[in-house]
């Protein structure tokens, strides 16, 4: 079987955000992992519409328009998916039940403040949310 015939998932995060494309280029470079990671912008409106809010507020891990991880678990598998021994363990460390929440928290607190952070500016800011 053709391996387009099931393409894998794909971390879909801001391009338009500084912040967002700085920390997948560092990973990127580092670890290399196998999965890509694109903007959301660049990606098909079938695969992004359905999660359009979200995607505006955190990293999503997309196979077509499945959501199959978010924020820090979307990173995590990303990390996973990287040859290297100290991403796949970042990744891994991530997914420890007790990590899991903080890291939830922390990536949420991030998320939040995005726009202060290295390489971000006013335009990484995350939208208010919709009434």
């Amino acid at each position: 079987m053709s391996s387009t015939a099931h393409p894998q998932p794909v971390l879909a995060f801001d391009g338009d955000c500084g912040f967002c494309q700085a920390v997948i280029n560092q990973i990127s470079a580092r670890g290399q992992p196998t999965l890509r990671a694109v903007p959301w912008q660049f990606l098909p409106e079938t695969a992004t519409q359905p999660h359009r809010a979200r995607l505006d507020h955190e990293v999503l891990l997309l196979h077509h328009d499945q959501v199959i991880a978010s924020g820090a678990q979307a990173l995590a598998e990303y990390l996973r998916h990287s040859p290297s021994r100290r991403c796949q363990l970042a990744g891994a460390a991530i997914q420890v039940p007790l990590l899991r929440n903080a890291a939830r928290h922390i990536y949420r607190w991030v998320s939040r403040h995005r726009h202060r952070m290295p390489a971000g500016t006013p335009a990484c800011a995350v939208p208010p949310a919709r009434p």
